[in-house]
């Protein structure tokens, strides 16, 4: 069974940048389009008196908004199949359903209705921080969005956290014919292990070295799998979540691994996974491990 492609739709111009920005990765892929509204409509809408008869219900605006979603869609690429689908259930709640079988959850970076001073809606950020399949919030520039630069770039943290996102970096690099540029970043410790504060600007080949390590190791099996792939690695010195927005300005997709956790708030993203998808200039992919 192929799966499909996830996005979510409502009608703002975010979410229609995603749906053109998942019609392209369709086709890449060779998958079908699932374009999915979701509202909590239908349990406000019962308990409250039709005070403006002259007003669309929230019904008929959701099937006005998969329609014209439907319509964008195929008319950007006719040979990607297209479905819809309205859930009276949580946005995110929806999505993060849905993505227990698909490709991938794509949505945009602010919803109808959200501030517009926002710079992460509620939405991306939740199915960001729950979904158990990798999730695409499409943002960035003009020529990130269309895919200009020719460069994936995929930011390496933990090893527990990598292997999927490596996977999946090397299959967006194939269908796209494009560069895969490979990041660790590493930082100088402020104490040494005896608890003394070492003197700054010492030695930095040990640290580079490890973490050029790291990435020979993650990189091994999938540069055999994928010979045609071309990777540059990189161990740069700094904050990750810097050099990852830094560098986003010259790719096309920015994938990072995520290692969720559970605090107060419910799911939880680190804060490189944070930088990217509230600062990033291209689209974020957040791909989480198995579990």
């Amino acid at each position: 069974m192929t799966l499909p492609l996830v996005v979510g739709v409502d009608g703002s111009d975010s979410s229609l940048l995603a749906v053109d920005w998942a019609v392209d990765e369709a086709a890449r892929h060779g998958v079908p389009l699932r374009l999915v509204y979701a509202s909590l409509w239908a349990r406000y809408e019962a308990g409250l008196p039709s005070v403006n008869p002259r007003r669309p219900s929230e019904q008929v605006l959701a099937e006005h908004i998969v329609a014209s979603a439907a319509d964008r869609a195929e008319r950007r690429n006719p040979d990607v199949k297209v479905t819809t689908d309205i859930v009276p259930e949580d946005a995110v709640d929806a999505l993060v359903r849905a993505g227990d079988e698909v490709f991938a959850l794509v949505t945009g970076t602010r919803g109808r209705g959200e501030l517009k001073g926002l710079l992460l809606g509620s939405v991306g950020l939740g199915v960001s921080a729950r979904a158990h399949c990798p999730v695409v919030v499409v943002r960035g520039d003009r020529a990130g969005l269309e895919g200009a630069h020719e460069r994936i770039l995929l930011g390496l943290g933990e090893a527990d956290m990598n292997a999927e996102a490596v996977r999946f970096a090397f299959r967006e690099a194939e269908v796209r014919g494009c560069v895969l540029d490979v990041v660790r970043a590493w930082r100088r410790p402020a104490y040494d292990r005896n608890g003394d504060r070492l003197e700054p600007g010492g030695p930095a080949d040990t640290y580079e070295e490890r973490a050029s390590a790291v990435i020979n190791a993650l990189l091994k099996a999938a540069s055999a799998e994928n010979p045609h792939v071309r990777t540059r690695p990189a161990a740069l010195e700094g904050p990750a979540g810097k050099i990852l927005v830094d560098r986003s300005a010259a790719a096309d997709l920015v994938i990072v691994g995520a290692r969720r956790r559970t605090g107060h708030l419910g799911f939880q993203l680190g804060c490189v996974s944070h930088a990217l998808l509230h600062h990033a200039q291209c689209p974020v992919a957040v791909v989480p491990g198995r579990q």
